[in-house]
């Protein structure tokens, strides 16, 4: 027989979009929380592509995907010398997949690179510490694939 005194804890679980019933999650979030690697496609200043494995998570509220990465890498070393230039993430499993396109930037203040710790850590886990971090968020402006969202406001 239970132990009725104790009553037992929930946790909300995240809602597919603001204003939405907060028990129902759009597939394209779910599909973005679970811990999957994905790959980051920036172009160089010679014009080809530079891609590499990433974790990347992604805020639906305002419309950010956000990468944490060494301030001493390539990456960030090239789109920090040209910011807003369009970058794309993307995640596959099996015949699933998902990008997100839009203008990246590079930040080094302190709120920006905790948030993207705080985030990157819900995803994948806790990352090791780095003095020289930094964020690179990517302003969405265009998803392709056949994960899409299925709730308004999700994306732009």
């Amino acid at each position: 027989m239970p132990d009725e005194s104790v009553p037992e804890e929930t946790v909300p679980e995240q809602t597919g979009s603001v204003g939405e019933d907060p028990g129902v999650q759009d597939p394209f979030l779910v599909f973005w929380s679970e811990r999957r690697l994905c790959t980051l496609a920036s172009p160089r200043p010679d014009g080809t592509i530079h891609q590499v494995p990433v974790g990347v998570t992604y805020d639906p509220e305002r419309h950010l995907a956000r990468v944490i990465s060494s301030g001493t890498s390539y990456k960030a070393l090239n789109l920090e010398a040209h910011p807003g230039r369009r970058v794309s993430v993307c995640q596959v499993e099996g015949a699933r997949w998902s990008t997100l396109e839009g203008e990246a930037t590079v930040s080094r203040q302190e709120g920006a690179v905790a948030e993207a710790v705080r985030r990157y850590a819900q995803r994948y886990r806790q990352p090791r510490a780095n003095p020289e971090r930094v964020v690179i968020e990517i302003a969405v402006k265009r998803v392709l694939g056949n994960v899409r969202p299925q709730s308004e406001g999700i994306v732009p």
